[in-house]
């Protein structure tokens, strides 16, 4: 796509100084700007790059000022780094404008879909499958029967939604992502081999969720396993069945919850958190990267290790760990020392 400076301009709000005429259709970080690229000054520390910048167009704040000739041209914004971000969805948006059904590709008769849908080639839609308004499926999905797909929902190469599943309003679901497997349910029987334990749920993602690749959330065992609006999760989750997590909570890579607890709104969860199951995390609760949880936590509580303590206490004890050989040394010196004065 190829994109004028005053095209750009008039999507941003912004002023053109320079060659209003001049055309990019790649994106660059300023330090790396080539001819045709478009990058953007937000940052003060990256001021000298904007003098030797090879890149066709610069946003920049109002305010800023030139110090010495500038090549690139300038569309001058309120706020240059929220410009370049509402470019960037505006980009997306161009990118992923596609319509239509891409053949070969499998669509029950029971299948109902609007005629904005874009379906990508060996797609397969099963029977009642229902999908929403300016639905974009990418090649190679899977969706099982009676599922739900609300409107302006994206479901990128490769993912799996399981029956059942009911997913709402302006939701990603990126590659690799399966929704709805069985969770993870066996008994032992008196010989210690294992029974699995049927997983009749299923599961039930609200709007505006974002779920990373390849993660995977799986089915309840009875009723269903819930993520509530404005959830993002990262790349490479395990959430077990039954879980339910919270409003507008953002979960990091390589975590994984195990089956029935429950997380609060406004959750941040660092990366390979390990959550027990059967837990209440409460609200606003921050949890450390690398933590382990297995208890209950409060709201707004800030843990970390493993087992987690309160952040504070981890902080202070560690202090003391990282020092344990000096202080085993003192302590065996002043043994020896009360020793020899016996």
């Amino acid at each position: 796509m190829i994109f004028t400076a005053t095209q750009i301009a008039g999507i941003l709000n912004g002023e053109v100084e320079g060659d209003e005429t001049v055309e990019v259709s790649k994106l660059a970080k300023i330090e790396e700007g080539t001819e045709g690229t478009l990058t953007f000054l937000s940052n003060p520390k990256y001021t000298p790059y904007i003098y030797s910048t090879n890149a066709s167009i610069t946003i920049v704040d109002k305010n800023f000022e030139a110090e010495s000739q500038i090549k690139t041209t300038l569309i001058r914004v309120d706020d240059a780094y929220k410009a370049f971000s509402k470019l960037l969805e505006y980009y997306n948006m161009v990118k992923l404008n596609k319509t239509g059904i891409e053949q070969p590709c499998f669509i029950a008769k029971t299948a109902a879909y609007n005629e904005d849908i874009y379906l990508g080639a060996f797609s397969y839609i099963s029977e009642n499958v229902k999908i929403g308004k300016n639905v974009k499926v990418f090649p190679n999905v899977y969706i099982g029967d009676n599922v739900i797909i609300g409107d302006n929902v994206v479901v990128f190469s490769g993912a799996k939604i399981y029956s059942e599943t009911i997913i709402g309003n302006d939701c990603v679901i990126h590659s690799g992502v399966i929704i709805g497997a069985d969770g993870f349910g066996f008994t032992p029987n008196e010989t210690g081999e294992y029974s699995k334990v049927p997983q009749t749920g299923n599961v039930v993602i609200e709007d505006h969720v974002d779920v990373g690749a390849g993660t995977t959330i799986d089915r309840a065992t009875l009723g269903s396993t819930v993520i509530r609006k404005g959830v993002k999760l990262d790349n490479q989750i395990q959430i077990a069945h039954n879980v339910e997590i919270g409003e507008h909570t953002a979960i990091a890579a390589q975590t994984g919850i195990a089956g029935s607890t429950k997380i609060g709104k406004y959750c941040l969860i660092g990366g390979q958190v390990g959550i027990a199951g059967h837990l209440i995390i409460g609200d606003r609760v921050k949890i450390q990267a690398q933590s382990g949880i297995g208890r209950n936590i409060k709201d707004e509580e800030v843990i970390q290790g493993s087992p987690a303590l309160g952040y504070s206490d981890y902080n202070k004890s560690y202090v003391h760990f990282k020092n344990l050989p000096k202080i085993v040394d003192r302590l065996y010196k002043l043994e020896k020392k009360i020793n020899n004065n016996e």
